[in-house]
């Protein structure tokens, strides 16, 4: 299939090669125009085509958005509708501005981006491994000790799609429940950063405390 990508910094730009060694298509998309990605297509080879966001967001049969949190507000609304969409960011105050929601931990980042997209189905991933890892970490089905990874999302039937995905990526998933739960894999709790299997990572999501708690 085609994946499209919001966005190919130090995120997109690995999803897109495990994407491409997984068999898929992928059409790539900044905030500075195609032109500048024309080195990232070259190197990507011929399965991947620079676009415009709502260019990238149309051809996706799944979309993934991965630009900085203060810029979700530019995302495309229309050619997103009905899709499923992975959301992997994460929120830095000192990147992003302070949001008061999630300064109040009212919401988390992917319930923020499922308002923006009332119509696409926000599933969270890739929000808690390393850019790099993404393509090194990768084993079959199967593997003992296989590296899980965390989503979180409010379809079951988007949350199922993404599971394949990542199974075709290499690795393991774990369900974190709805996107309201997406908070239990943020940044500085157990799970943010090292290598899991699925036992581990279950765990480390059992212990994930709130920000206010710790």
């Amino acid at each position: 299939m085609t994946i499209g990508f919001i966005g190919a910094g130090h995120i997109g730009s690995v999803v897109a090669r495990a994407a491409i060694a997984a068999g898929h298509s992928v059409v790539l998309s900044n905030s500075r125009g195609p032109e500048t990605l024309a080195d990232l297509v070259t190197q990507l080879g011929p399965s991947a085509r620079a676009a415009t966001p709502s260019d990238a967001a149309r051809a996706g049969a799944i979309v993934v958005v991965t630009i900085p949190l203060r810029n979700i507000a530019d995302v495309p609304i229309e050619p997103l509708a009905g899709k499923v969409v992975i959301d992997t960011n994460n929120y830095y105050p000192q990147r992003d501005g302070h949001i008061a929601e999630l300064d109040d931990e009212s919401t988390t980042t992917a319930e923020l981006l499922q308002r923006h997209l009332p119509t696409s189905k926000v599933v969270k991933a890739f929000n808690h491994i390393y850019a790099a890892q993404i393509t090194t970490d990768g084993t079959p089905a199967g593997t003992p000790n296989r590296r899980a990874l965390v989503i979180a999302g409010d379809d079951a039937a988007a949350k199922a799609t993404v599971t394949q995905l990542l199974d075709q990526f290499g690795y393991d998933t774990v369900d974190a429940g709805p996107l309201a739960e997406g908070w239990r894999i943020q940044r500085d709790t157990p799970g943010y950063g090292p290598r899991r299997n699925a036992k581990e990572l279950r765990a480390d999501l059992a212990a994930a405390k709130r920000y206010r708690d710790m």
